[in-house]
């Protein structure tokens, strides 16, 4: 019996799904308690947000096989990004 490999698509499309479920269960019903619960849960769920979006481009906006200087400016924006806004969320000066 063959075993067909899934492709890269595919794998990344199941992971996006199973990191929104993580996404909506520590938005609702997270397991994070004290009175920074509710930013702990937030924080996560940005993390995993910014974590969505390198998946995306990288595989379903074709930045994987991009010329590196246009690569690297994606992966640093989605990294200095990411941090500024589970920073400003974490210190409470987002509003």
């Amino acid at each position: 019996m063959a075993v067909q490999r899934l492709s890269r698509p595919v794998v990344v499309f199941g992971a996006l799904l199973l990191a929104t479920f993580v996404s909506l269960w520590v938005g609702t019903d997270h397991g994070f308690s004290g009175s920074d619960g509710h930013t702990a849960g937030a924080a996560v769920a940005l993390a995993v947000a910014f974590l969505k979006i390198r998946w995306i481009g990288l595989d379903f906006m074709e930045l994987r096989h991009a010329p590196l200087a246009l690569r690297v400016a994606f992966e640093a924006w989605v990294v200095l990004v990411g941090i500024a806004v589970v920073a400003l969320l974490v210190t409470g000066d987002a509003g």
